[in-house]
């Protein structure tokens, strides 16, 4: 039998309305397992916490995911299939109509915006992501956007993701970049900081929000 990918569910309060994935990162090249301790997956710990204090009470439902191996693993793109699989069982569980939005850092949140053409997938905060040249957009059509980037990240390039973004707005408009001065790629030096933009953009799209779609 295939393995699945690990998910943990931090249920809604009452009827689910949104669901969030929470993806964390991990490496260019790694066959290897993941383990639940690995600081990569720790670090988003706090994140679906967030999303859940100020959602499950307005019916959000958080699903952290954990992948199956460690590295992208190139032409694979193993962590994809993963969080596709994780979105048919979002799906099978909520209907069609119960939208999604992703929170992904690094590898997670290239994770999520290659897996954003799902058709329950509303959004995608990206968060010091990686995104190497080439990256495809054509999947993003109509979906809403968060990139948000350390400006002293040596990791991952705050350059690419505003390429990045100025390409994926010839599919969609609705495309935020944020700068953050001073932070880099472990998103450590104003956590708190991190936590609420990617709370706030999840509970955005709550029917009746500002933004809400």
């Amino acid at each position: 039998m295939e393995s699945m990918p690990y998910t943990t569910v931090y249920p809604a309060q009452g009827a689910t309305r949104l669901v969030t994935l929470v993806l964390h990162g991990g490496r260019e090249i790694g066959p290897g397992p993941t383990s639940a301790w690995q600081p990569a997956v720790l670090r988003m710990l706090p994140f679906a916490w967030a999303v859940r204090n100020a959602g499950a009470r307005r019916g959000v439902e958080v699903w952290r995911v954990r992948y199956r191996v460690r590295g992208w693993n190139g032409p694979a793109a193993s962590p994809v299939a993963d969080v596709e699989q994780v979105l048919e069982q979002v799906r099978l569980a909520h209907g069609i109509d119960v939208p999604v939005v992703m929170v992904g850092h690094s590898m997670g949140a290239r994770t999520a915006l290659r897996a954003a053409g799902h058709p329950n997938v509303r959004g995608v905060a990206a968060l010091a992501p990686w995104l190497p040249k080439g990256e495809p957009v054509e999947q993003l059509r109509n979906r809403r956007l968060l990139l948000a980037h350390g400006t002293d990240d040596r990791t991952t390039s705050p350059r690419a993701t505003h390429h990045y973004a100025g390409r994926a707005r010839e599919v969609t408009r609705d495309v935020e970049v944020v700068d953050v001065p001073g932070e880099n790629h472990a998103l450590v030096r104003d956590p708190g900081y991190w936590h609420e933009l990617s709370a706030e953009f999840v509970l955005s799209f709550l029917p009746g929000s500002p933004s809400g779609r």
